[in-house]
């Protein structure tokens, strides 16, 4: 078995993506600004999602993957590439490598927003995970001790979780912004997990 193909039988998951062909720059934006942000990762171009290789135009998908990363990520994702040639087709990898800053990518409205890779998809960010990612970058350091407010926090996510953010703003009886300074601390130091899923971002307490 040649290696373009033992990475195929891998499967689609958290680092590797299969497209049949790149028809959409700002929704393959996407997708390479999550592999960034997350653990890096590779599209295999001229593979369909049943992992058959149908082949493609290497010149062609390059560039639209390079119009990608330059007009529709910021900063722009830095990507890396190779040609596979199995039996009479050509497959085009896409290297994104994991990166040190955190980069956005346009949404369906048109704003500035951050994703990341979950399993095999990609899943747009929000508020808190760009808090998180802030605090990340300035190195805070944990406190010794919690205080009432964000001990009622973790309470009401302990008993009543997964809680979506709606309903912990109306359980904690807080400012909205005070519960999002919470709410990203507690994330940072890994008392409180994120889940980020196809309906929607709840908050639990780690199993």
């Amino acid at each position: 078995m040649s290696e373009l193909l033992r990475k195929i039988a891998k499967g689609e998951g958290q680092t590797l993506d299969f497209k049949f062909r790149i028809e959409d720059q700002k929704k393959i934006a996407r997708t390479l600004c999550a592999f960034a942000n997350s653990d890096g990762g590779s599209l295999l171009i001229g593979v369909k999602d049943n992992g058959k290789i149908a082949g493609t135009n290497p010149e062609e998908e390059y560039f639209m993957i390079e119009g990608a990363a330059d007009l529709y990520t910021k900063p722009p994702v830095n990507v890396e590439s190779s040609v596979w040639q199995e039996g009479h087709h050509l497959v085009l990898e896409i290297i994104v490598p994991k990166s040190e800053v955190k980069h956005k990518a346009i949404d369906e409205s048109g704003k500035w927003r951050s994703f990341v890779r979950v399993d095999d998809n990609t899943r747009m960010g929000n508020k808190i995970l760009d808090r998180v990612w802030n605090l990340q970058n300035s190195g805070a350091e944990k406190p010794e001790a919690f205080d009432e407010d964000t001990m009622n926090i973790i309470k009401s996510i302990r008993e009543e979780g997964p809680l979506s953010i709606s309903k912990l703003y109306r359980l904690s009886n807080l400012r909205l912004k005070r519960v999002d300074q919470i709410l990203s601390v507690l994330i940072y130091w890994n008392v409180i997990e994120m889940i980020l899923s196809e309906t929607g971002t709840t908050y639990r307490v780690p199993e």
